[in-house]
């Protein structure tokens, strides 16, 4: 209805207007094209921080998802950050958490203080990973040609229609060699053998009920060994999945349902690339498989946080393990 015709209505006739009915068989459901488009199948090669200038690439599905951009999904948003030595560039977001994974390369954080949070600096390199809550834009500056990976949940707020005006959590740094000594361990674990995932997820002291590395983020850095083929598995968050390294013949199978024998149904297979990212749907089952010799190493951030927080994640693995 036009403004003008809302201006000519007065009590109650304007409290109906533009009001709709739907039969529930008609709109208990409404994911599908043409009306809250579905999350596809999409990946992005390494190439798209390869070369050039320092530049926020985004990954933007936002024309696809019909939502404002630029969005991964309807609550995250994925970019590389590819920074030239020497030079720097501003992770600017309306968000309450943002993720960053260093790919390659080193240099320096600096946020200057607000919403309750003190300045932060911080050096970064290959493998670290960090978590900063809302608060002013970051400075990243490079030492080295760096590319990054960075996670943030802009997407929810502006379908919320809110800014942030506090801090839930405190920044956090999870250094490589820390996370590598986590890895090591779990690999020398006798158990682990009988693990569906060889996995260590990423937890805050600030977020004790959910175990998430934020709020709304939920991260966790995996080794899927040669040779290994990991039973299906799905969650209703979903999974903005980085490729840290891996040489070909790593894939990933995926579908919207299982066969009888427990394997995925009809599935879509996504060829891993080093340094590349691809998004698994959520509730679409999943499974990784490695036939390249060697093992291989991938950081899924998953919106998982929250869904744990509302009680939805629903996490099943095939066969019920």
């Amino acid at each position: 209805m036009s403004q003008s015709s809302m201006q000519s209505l007065t009590g109650y006739d304007l409290w109906q207007a533009g009001i709709q009915l739907f039969d529930y068989r008609q709109a208990a459901n409404p994911i599908r094209a043409g009306l809250t488009e579905p999350i596809p199948y999409q990946q992005w090669s390494p190439e798209l921080h390869g070369s050039g200038p320092t530049a926020i690439l985004p990954l933007d599905l936002s024309a696809e998802l019909g939502c404002a951009g630029p969005a991964t999904s309807p609550a995250l948003a994925a970019h590389f950050l590819r920074l030239l030595a020497g030079e720097g560039l501003k992770a600017a977001a309306c968000a309450t958490s943002s993720l960053f994974y260093v790919l390659s390369g080193s240099g320096q954080l600096q946020r200057p203080a607000g919403q309750g949070q003190p300045a932060l600096e911080l050096p970064w390199a290959a493998g670290d990973l960090f978590v900063l809550p809302a608060g002013p834009d970051p400075l990243l500056q490079a030492e080295e040609d760096s590319v990054l990976y960075w996670v943030h949940d802009g997407p929810l707020l502006h379908y919320l229609g809110v800014e942030p005006n506090r801090s839930c959590f405190q920044a956090r740094h999870y250094p490589s060699a820390r996370l590598e000594a986590e890895l090591q361990a779990l690999l020398a674990d006798p158990s682990s053998a009988r693990s569906n995932r060889l996995s260590i997820l990423l937890a805050h002291e600030d977020l004790p009920a959910t175990r998430t590395v934020s709020h709304t983020l939920w991260a966790m850095l995996g080794l899927v060994p040669d040779g290994a083929i990991q039973p299906p598995h799905r969650h209703q968050s979903v999974a903005l999945d980085l490729i840290v390294d891996c040489d070909p013949g790593c894939y990933t199978l995926v579908g919207r349902g299982l066969a009888e024998d427990g394997t995925i149904r009809d599935p879509q297979r996504i060829d891993w690339q080093s340094g590349g990212a691809f998004i698994t749907p959520p509730g679409h089952w999943h499974a990784h498989v490695n036939e390249s010799g060697r093992m291989a190493r991938l950081l899924p951030i998953q919106d998982a946080g929250l869904h744990t927080y509302l009680r939805s994640l629903d996490i099943c693995f095939a066969g019920g393990g």
